[in-house]
């Protein structure tokens, strides 16, 4: 799943959910399951998530809604294989990214 967020510094807790087209309720309880997504609050809670926090939520999305691994799974699978996975999760959503870039290029001619 390719998510389209413009570049900025933080992300309100409806446009990550927009961009993952779930529900707020489910940003949230990944927040309280998993311990890298740590979305800055202010004074009245609203939540203000990094780009960091998205791409943590990113791969969470992939380990349990496209491969189907349970709470607990990814939880374990981030703790132990976090950054062999991540960086092989980085490189093909770059190489997804590339190939979407150069079909649309295709298209044009």
């Amino acid at each position: 799943m390719h998510i389209n967020l413009p570049e900025k510094r933080y992300y309100s807790i409806g446009e990550v959910a927009k961009a993952f087209n779930v529900n707020t309720s489910l940003i949230r309880f990944w927040e309280k399951e998993f311990d890298v997504i740590k979305p800055k609050k202010n004074d009245r809670g609203t939540r203000k998530f990094t780009p960091e926090d998205v791409k943590n939520l990113q791969f969470i999305y992939h380990l349990v809604k496209e491969r189907g691994f349970t709470l607990e799974g990814a939880k374990t699978h981030l703790k132990e294989e976090k950054h062999k996975s991540m960086s092989k999760f980085e490189i093909i959503r770059k190489l997804e990214h590339i190939k979407t870039e150069l079909l649309k290029i295709k298209n044009e001619l």
